[in-house]
């Protein structure tokens, strides 16, 4: 079945790993495994941990660069996609869509002038914090933050990110700034790659109230593939994949759930090896009980409603 999948840090293995393509490696994404696994439309992350860096704002640039020039090199096959029109463009085409997101808010540095340079670019979603404090807000990976909401400047952005047509993420964000996304998005927003809650406790997740209020906003939020985010055991099993969908659909319906692995950024094995596989997944759906119907909306429909809303 045809996919698109919100999360993946696959750029940050390209840039870290001198000589690597994005047309093959061994990673979990690259083109042959997105042709072989029927993808429409894959998500790269560029993503930077701020404590590695002495200028996120500079690294995020030659990770831009660095997924260009692979995207360039490899136009026969994939093609950038920055709105819906050119998403039907690129499957009009036979080409899958690549849409580019920034995973760490604190890439723009406080500055709404690099927030639009970035747009400029084609970055078309932002997650506004990863595991540290930045200008935007704070992140749930630290407890004393979870309740901690947006500050001033996450607040104006996520106001002109609503402008320019740019999908807001609030996967890693506290629970306090998830709040203020819903109160301040004039548009669906989305939790990229996150999980429920209630199935696997966990911060990264998010409760049932979080799943009704993103659902009521017309979001989505993608199954995320980390096994410390779906259950106990260290490989990341279909069987915790269904129980998280299944919990999801009845909190929230089927059209809040799309599909955000995380792909080539966690380190556990999972039962679909790369995303050549993602048919294991709608394969076990359709066993388990979901309707043809549902399992698209899961594994595409949903998604692309999100980019027809939000990305002008």
């Amino acid at each position: 079945m045809r996919f698109i999948d919100f999360h993946c840090d696959t750029v940050d293995q390209l840039i870290s790993h001198e000589g690597s393509s994005l047309f093959r490696n061994d990673f979990s994404v690259d083109i042959e495994k997105l042709k072989k696994g029927e993808s429409k439309g894959q998500f790269f992350a560029l993503f930077i941990q701020k404590d590695k860096h002495h200028s996120v704002y500079d690294r995020c640039q030659s990770m831009h660069q660095k997924l260009m020039y692979e995207l360039k090199n490899n136009e026969q096959y994939i093609s950038f996609a920055a709105s819906y029109k050119d998403f039907k463009q690129n499957e009009k085409d036979g080409k899958i869509s690549a849409f580019i997101s920034i995973e760490e808010g604190g890439a723009i540095e406080g500055s709404i002038d690099k927030l639009e340079e970035f747009y400029n670019k084609g970055v078309r979603l932002i997650t506004l914090t990863w595991n540290f404090e930045n200008e935007l807000g704070y992140p749930n990976a630290i407890r004393g933050f979870m309740d901690k909401g947006l500050k001033s400047f996450g607040i104006e952005s996520v106001t002109r990110m609503n402008e320019l047509g740019m999908i807001i993420d609030v996967s890693h964000l506290s629970d306090g700034g998830f709040w203020d996304v819903v109160k301040y998005s004039q548009a669906p927003f989305v939790a990229s790659h996150s999980n429920a809650r209630s199935v696997k406790l966990h911060p990264r997740n998010l409760t049932d109230d979080m799943i009704k209020a993103l659902s009521d906003k017309g979001g989505i939020m993608g199954l995320n593939f980390c096994s410390a985010f779906l259950g106990t055991s260290t490989v990341a099993k279909l069987d915790d994949m269904t129980l998280h969908l299944k919990h999801i659909r009845d909190v929230g319906g089927i059209d809040v759930i799309a599909l955000g692995s995380d792909f080539d950024g966690i380190g556990n094995k999972v039962e679909i090896n790369d995303c050549s596989e993602m048919g294991k997944l709608s394969d076990v759906l359709l066993k388990e009980g979901f309707s043809y119907d549902e399992v698209e909306k899961i594994f595409y429909k949903n998604a692309e409603r999100v980019i027809k809303d939000v990305l002008k």
